[in-house]
């Protein structure tokens, strides 16, 4: 698309729906995850071809005014107040002589979406339509008549005609026009939608452009800001998110779903869970923050099962923002709750859940109590662990004696893990006889080149066909180390943290018979959180300290630094393939992010390793 347009966001609304959110902030301000919703809209909408943004504003205007004359887009914005609210038509009207220059697209300033809004207008400068509405069905919304063509179907007066072939779509808040339209518009106070009937009975067109699918929040009332708001961020594979201007935040006791905005001063022992703490608000000692938006001074109740109602499934509540294809449905309330997890009739793993649950809980490994099972429907009914894991945690806690603390915790697990329960694995045959052997290994690196270096990187691999050498001389080294029984993808996602800072593991069933040094790398040099290379250090000492201190363990511990690299490069290589199959294959894109982490850790250990393996350093390095 080359053709210039303008662009139009409406801001002038007082948000009456939206109250009491709105006496304190104006709608396009709404925080959203550390940015204004008007300043996410911005950003997606300024990349299209254009010549000019306009605005209309009259709630709140000098806010308004303030944060438009402070933000990058300043110099490309006309503002249009207005004394008295002139409707969805009148601010277009108002804008005629900024809008009347050729195609312009129209943007509600409450409206979060995944729209490509450049098929949107290609789309109506080659239709003919005078106005190109892009819509989906959406049951809540769906008020507007659509016939087999995509047309709009009104009467004069603005009412939808009902009828027969005739379909009903819920308009997005987004349109793109003709300059012609505004002739239909009358000075003064009016509706677009009356503009659109007046149109239609004049016998021009307007149409629709159908993004049914789009991911779309209308965040007209606290409780759809609230669930679209928790929706990003559990799209994003997030739990918490804190804003970077906020200290402090290590003395809150926090879990679910969590955002916490700019500006914010928490204090010692306040307790948050399902909620959203607005800019500027000061969190009061000691206080209770659930299910709610909490303002400085104000406070809005939700209901939990509204804040995640789109994801309820038998009356529960979808929980979990991990890769695996199992589905986790928290049930009951007030405290008292249970976790209904759910596998494909396919998982083989849920065998092997049972079985491992039963025999690590028998050992005090901290995995969830098993409440019930039901084998014919591939569910259980399990321990609600909360949703804080230590990746979350880590995102707010600071100071290294505390993150230390966590992290000693982990290894102990670990500890345990490769002892005691590997001394009596022979008790539980399914764990004794899952291997992590030479094809274990093969698969790995394998699954790195197959969804990483060949699929997401779509790198060219015929003049290294020598690198399986060394695939097959790594293999066969590492299947050569001791093996304990490991958890295999010990990370910090799969810990959940409890209150007490009591840690429990999830996502176990893949533990098999494996080198301890596998699941030390796992944590230590964790994808997902990077640690200071001297808290590393020293954890690693301790658990070495820790295993030594066993005595059928001393010999075993002398050759485990040995193993250390060869898991590290096998441990990263696993990462990535499953973060490009994670995203590419699955369509969780936010996996992505954690990439440059995981790259960043397997050049700097392959480095180490580039005599042995130069073949395999010479990839890596040129990723």
């Amino acid at each position: 698309m080359s053709e210039e347009i303008r662009i139009f966001l409406p801001a002038a609304g007082r948000g009456e729906r939206l109250r009491p959110l709105s006496d304190h902030i104006p709608k396009p301000l709404l925080p959203v995850l550390g940015k204004p919703l008007i300043e996410i809209i911005l950003e997606k909408v300024s990349t299209l071809p254009h010549s000019g943004i306009g605005i209309n504003l009259h709630y709140k205007r000098g806010v308004l005014e303030d944060w438009i004359g402070r933000s990058d887009f300043r110099n490309s914005i006309e503002l249009f107040p207005e004394e008295t609210v002139l409707g969805t038509g009148g601010a277009l009207k108002n804008a005629e002589e900024f809008l009347k220059e050729g195609n312009f697209i129209v943007h509600n300033a409450d409206i979060l979406s995944d729209i490509g809004l450049d098929g949107l207008v290609e789309f109506h400068i080659g239709s003919g339509n005078l106005a190109t509405l892009a819509v989906h069905d959406f049951p809540q919304y769906n008020s507007l008549s659509v016939d087999e063509e995509g047309c709009v179907k009104m009467t004069g007066y603005g009412h939808c005609i009902p009828g027969r072939g005739l379909k009903h779509m819920a308009f997005t808040g987004i349109a793109v026009y003709s300059p012609e339209f505004l002739k239909f518009i009358p000075g003064g106070v009016s509706s677009v939608v009356e503009a659109w009937a007046r149109a239609i009975s004049m016998g021009d067109r307007i149409s629709t452009y159908d993004v049914t699918g789009i991911q779309w929040s209308d965040m007209g009332t606290p409780l759809s800001y609230a669930a679209a708001v928790f929706r990003l961020l559990r799209s994003a594979g997030e739990t918490v998110f804190i804003d970077p201007s906020v200290s402090g935040s290590d003395i809150l006791d926090i879990d679910g779903y969590t955002v916490i905005e700019k500006d914010c001063i928490p204090a010692d022992s306040a307790y948050l869970k399902n909620c959203i703490v607005l800019p500027g608000c000061r969190i009061k000692e000691k206080s209770k923050h659930v299910n709610c938006i909490s303002g400085d001074g104000y406070s809005i109740d939700l209901n939990e099962s509204d804040i995640f109602g789109d994801s309820e499934e038998d009356g529960g509540i979808l929980i979990g923002t991990g890769g695996s294809d199992r589905r986790y449905y928290r049930i009951g309330s007030h405290g008292d709750t249970s976790v209904v997890m759910k596998c494909k009739k396919s998982d083989d793993d849920f065998r092997r859940y049972i079985e491992y649950t039963l025999f690590l809980r028998k050992h005090s490994i901290p995995v969830p109590e098993l409440k019930s099972t039901d084998p014919s429907n591939k569910s259980v009914l399990i321990e609600d662990l909360g949703d804080m894991s230590l990746y979350s945690r880590l995102k707010y806690i600071r100071g290294r004696d505390r993150i230390e603390t966590l992290y000693k915790k982990a290894l102990d697990i670990l500890v345990l893990l490769h002892t005691g329960v590997t001394d009596d694995v022979s008790n539980c045959p399914l764990l004794k006889e899952k291997v992590f052997d030479y094809d274990h290994f093969r698969w790995e690196t394998g699954y790195f080149m197959e969804r990483f270096v060949m699929g997401l990187r779509n790198m060219d691999t015929r003049d290294i066909s020598g690198i399986d050498d060394e695939f097959h001389r790594l293999a066969v080294t590492a299947d050569s180390f001791p093996k304990t029984v490991i958890h295999r993808d010990f990370q910090s996602q799969n810990i959940m943290i409890m209150k007490g800072d009591i840690l429990r593991l999830i996502d176990y069933q893949g533990a098999r018979m494996g080198p301890p040094a596998y699941d030390v790398v796992s944590i230590l040099w964790d994808s997902y959180v990077r640690l200071d290379q001297d808290i590393r250090a020293s954890l690693l000492n301790y658990y070495i300290r820790r295993m030594e201190k066993l005595a059928d363990k001393k010999a075993h511990m002398r050759t485990f630094t040995d193993t250390l690299l060869l898991c590290r490069l096998q441990r990263h290589m696993q990462a990535l393939g499953a973060f490009a199959f994670l995203a590419a294959g699955k369509g969780k894109r936010y996996f992505l992010r954690h990439i440059p982490e995981a790259l960043r850790l397997l050049k700097e250990d392959v480095s180490y390793a580039a005599d042995e393996y130069p073949l395999l350093s010479g990839l890596v390095m040129s990723l």
